[in-house]
């Protein structure tokens, strides 16, 4: 039994690893470097125009993260947790996460709490776009875990998708990930927090936000589908994360 569960697991690695090159491959657009600004600059404008526009931001992302990305791939090469996600490539979505399962486990485990979070703010894990403007794969892979995992930032460190939520997440992102649509979004966002949000920013958000960033361990690097019954203290005492309380 212990063969074949083995045997079904590397298949199911292996399934994962040619998805994601074929939808990688389907979606992948090759700019010229005069394109590659051009796209860089207008996504630029308009997503500090509008943080609402996630096809921008996105866009931005993927067009100035590069360096970023060799960052965050290093950082997950550095532990052996990290290296089997990049290897095995697994993908969040509605079609490899059996939500209905995660909806059955015992209140505050990880998975529990990435199903809660995904009900009680109404956003599906199908929400994220294909990364289509990266030009190595690996580290279009890099990105597009960080945008399918973004979620499960939010579920486990208990921030909700509030303006306020958002920023302090993206802090958290910022200085692990290094992306700048990521420090971008934690300076700008903070700019239209209203008065009341804007001094629980200043007073708790922002300092633990910074610590947590700091002192946490990777947290794109952890591979979160094995880890749905974990019980999220276990989990926060496991990465170094203090709640905010």
């Amino acid at each position: 039994m212990i063969r074949l569960s083995k045997r079904r697991f590397a298949s199911s690695a292996s399934s994962a690893h040619e998805a994601f090159l074929e939808d990688y491959a389907k979606h992948h657009v090759s700019l010229s470097p005069l394109q590659r600004v051009l796209l860089t600059v207008g996504s630029a404008a308009i997503s500090l125009a509008n943080p609402f526009r996630g096809d921008m931001i996105a866009c931005l992302g993927e067009t100035t993260g590069a360096n970023a990305l060799v960052h965050c791939r290093r950082q997950m090469e550095s532990t052996s947790e990290g290296r089997r996600v990049l290897a095995e490539k697994p993908r969040v979505n509605a079609s490899t996460v059996d939500l209905s399962r995660l909806k059955d486990l015992p209140p505050a485990t990880v998975g529990r709490t990435y199903r809660d979070f995904l009900d009680n703010n109404n956003v599906s894990p199908d929400d994220r776009a294909a990364v289509q403007y990266v030009d190595d794969v690996e580290l279009a892979y890099v990105m597009q875990r960080y945008r399918e995992v973004h979620d499960i930032f939010h579920a486990v460190l208990l921030m909700p998708t509030t303006m306020l939520g958002e920023v302090s997440v993206k802090w958290v992102e910022a200085l692990q990930t290094r992306l700048p649509m990521c420090v971008t979004g934690a300076i700008f966002g903070a700019s239209r927090l209203r008065s009341r949000q804007r001094q629980l920013y200043l007073d708790h958000h922002l300092p633990w936000s910074i610590n947590t960033g700091l002192n946490a361990k990777f947290l794109l690097g952890v591979y979160y589908e094995e880890r749905w019954e974990q019980p999220l203290e276990d989990f926060h005492k496991e990465m170094n994360i203090t709640r905010l309380v």
